[in-house]
């Protein structure tokens, strides 16, 4: 029976294409499910054979820890050196989306505490 090896939703392109290629040398039978027409369906990769499932498991944990420890060198490296992606990086990038999350956040708060000063200004209603 098939058995779920690794989630893609989210997962990082580069990571994904590096657990394929895992599974690939060590001989693993597995098959990739997408998202589907509508984004609600599994994306993941799924092991043919559920007696592998260990062995894969162990596999990927291996390889995500050596990622970790890869990619938050390289992270600690840009810091060091002031190159690391900053907020005022983010807004530069696309100052219109950034003042659109600004104006939704503004207006879901005042949306949610106008009823309650309401309240407090006016006691009568």
């Amino acid at each position: 029976m098939a058995v779920l090896i690794f989630k893609l939703r989210g997962a990082p392109d580069d990571e994904a294409d590096d657990i394929r290629q895992l599974l690939d040398d060590n001989h693993f039978d597995w098959y990739e499910t997408t998202a589907g027409n509508w984004g609600i369906s599994m994306p993941g990769i799924w092991l043919s054979d559920d007696s592998q499932k260990d062995h894969a498991e162990e596999l990927i944990k291996d390889y995500q820890v050596d990622r970790y420890i890869r990619v938050r060198g390289e992270y600690e490296q840009l810091k060091r050196e002031g190159k690391h992606r900053k907020l005022i990086d983010v807004i530069k990038e696309d100052p219109g989306k950034f003042a659109l999350y600004v104006i939704g956040i503004a207006a879901i708060l005042y949306f949610s505490v106008e009823p309650f000063v309401d309240m407090f200004l006016n006691p009568g209603y």
